[in-house]
């Protein structure tokens, strides 16, 4: 058994100021990603909309009301759904979404995905290069870069405004 304070854990820095707490590798979990989020209003859980093609996502919402960005083609038309406290929302390997708070309000909420390393992650971007909707998150020394699944291309991460995407 493991057992951990969530006010003992250092946030972990995504872009921006949000409190978010990794909780798998201090409760030793080796299936599941587990993420704790206190978003204060205008802040996302991501850097934009994304979807894991490896991985499906669980949002648990404690307190206040999260708003859902979902789609399940990359250039399709966005749904909207608001999850409140005692609320939870999932997503399927590779549906695009990206949660946020739209509120006066503070969002806490909890994150889970399974299985734990997603190492196919989309933005549903186009390609500047090619047809491709969508450019591929592959790791880089800090963060992730984002590369063209079809053509290869290596697209500046500011052309986005993805706040998580350094250089490789």
């Amino acid at each position: 058994m493991e057992h951990v304070s969530v006010d003992e854990i250092e946030p972990q820095a995504m872009g921006g100021d949000v409190d978010r707490r990794g909780l798998a590798d201090p409760l030793g979990t080796t299936d599941v990603a587990i993420n704790r989020y206190v978003l204060d209003p205008g802040e996302a859980f991501s850097g934009g909309l994304h979807a894991h093609l490896d991985q499906e996502e669980v949002f648990y919402v404690v307190e206040g009301t999260a708003t859902f960005e979902h789609r399940t083609d990359p250039a399709g038309e966005s749904e909207m759904v608001t999850v409140g406290p005692d609320e939870v929302v999932r997503f399927a390997p590779g549906e695009y979404q990206q949660g946020r708070n739209e509120s006066d309000d503070r969002v806490v909420a909890l994150a889970l995905g399974a299985p734990m390393n997603s190492t196919e992650g989309r933005v549903a971007q186009p390609c500047p290069d090619c047809d491709s909707d969508v450019l591929a998150l592959e790791p880089a020394d800090e963060g992730f870069l984002l590369v063209c699944p079809d053509c290869g291309t290596e697209v500046e991460p500011d052309l986005y405004g993805l706040v998580v995407v350094t250089e490789r």
